[in-house]
């Protein structure tokens, strides 16, 4: 998988993975339960309460959240909301500026638009078209860098104090958490004994509120992450205690464009080890077979990075727990057209 390096600053993350029991310097920085349900107060009328369908397959049924069915295609519309309904009017004023492969961009463009605030988005240069495309006609204005991540970020940090922008992050931001986990409140409404769920990972952002809410209301259900496993930074995040980076040439070998973030969050990484009982990981192939599986139904669509958690129940039945009601979040449909009628053919 490469060499993995800690991102983390000694004694930054309190208790490790396996280690010793230090003081958690982001207590005061965890999203409750209580910021979970403000920001659905928020995002009533917004966001699309997207209803469970459920998927029969080998005598097994799954329950899809389908979050492909929100106005931008993905989840992220519930955390950009949230913030940026959540600044004030002068901080509105002043615009506002993301970093983004793609989900989170429109996220943003459409929350910002709602609230009549400009909008700048740094992309990658290899985001997919149709991404850059839908950004843009939602009438973001796009800035375009290299591949990294971190030059993403690099980027929008450099033109928010250039311009005054206020930045909202991809996942590393509570109000961002707490608007991603209104979808856990929604699973717990529609199936109260829910007993897994799976969320993809990529920062950590949805994960972090999803697994936030479905602890805080039921302890006693398992939350499982999966992530690609060519880009399994957290899987490795969590078995090592500490934030491990992946190498940005490997992670961008993955088809889920949504799930190459080299590393997990420092705040996500908190919620992670607090709330999600195991991270597994999924193969390229694994996920190309899920996302032609789910593109059978129109309402199913998913991009592969929305189709990831579906392929761990798919093929890996041995690493996720005994359950009666499983849930796994389709966290985007937007996928290239190409590829569509490719997987559909």
């Amino acid at each position: 998988m490469g060499v993995f390096i800690s991102t983390a600053p000694a004694g930054l993350l309190g208790n490790q993975v396996g280690g010793s029991s230090n003081v958690n310097c982001y207590d005061q920085a965890m999203v409750t339960l209580a910021d979970i349900r403000a920001a659905r107060s928020r995002l009533d009328g917004i966001t699309v309460r997207t209803a469970l369908i459920p998927l029969e397959h080998d005598g097994r049924t799954l329950y899809l959240k389908p979050e492909n069915l929100q106005p931008i295609g993905a989840f992220k519309l519930r955390g950009a909301y949230n913030k940026i309904a959540s600044l004030t009017d002068d901080e509105r004023a002043c615009g506002v500026i993301t970093y983004s492969s793609g989900n989170h961009a429109q996220g943003v463009a459409y929350a910002a638009r709602a609230l009549d605030t400009k909008s700048v988005i740094v992309m990658p240069s290899t985001a997919p078209a149709i991404k850059r495309e839908a950004t843009a006609a939602l009438g973001a204005e796009i800035v375009l860098v290299g591949p990294s991540g971190m030059e993403r970020q690099l980027k929008a940090e450099e033109l928010a104090a250039k311009h005054g922008y206020v930045v909202v992050p991809p996942y590393e931001d509570e109000k961002i958490i707490a608007g991603q986990g209104t979808a856990g409140l929604e699973i717990l409404e529609d199936l109260p004994d829910v007993d897994l769920v799976l969320v993809p990972i990529g920062g950590g952002g949805l994960i972090s509120g999803v697994s936030t809410a479905i602890k805080s209301v039921k302890p006693s259900a398992t939350v499982v992450g999966v992530e690609p496993e060519v880009a399994g930074d957290a899987q490795a995040s969590l078995r090592a205690g500490h934030i491990v980076k992946f190498p940005v040439e490997q992670v961008l070998s993955t088809c889920a464009d949504g799930l190459r973030a080299q590393y997990v969050g420092t705040l996500t990484f908190e919620h992670i080890r607090r709330h999600v009982d195991d991270v597994v990981t999924v193969s390229e192939n694994e996920i190309m077979q899920a996302a032609q599986l789910l593109a059978r139904n129109p309402k199913t669509v998913a991009e592969p990075s929305g189709a990831v958690a579906t392929a761990a129940w798919l093929f890996h039945p041995e690493l996720l727990p005994a359950s009666n009601r499983t849930v796994a979040v389709i966290s985007g449909g937007n996928i290239d057209p190409d590829l569509l009628a490719r997987i559909r053919a």
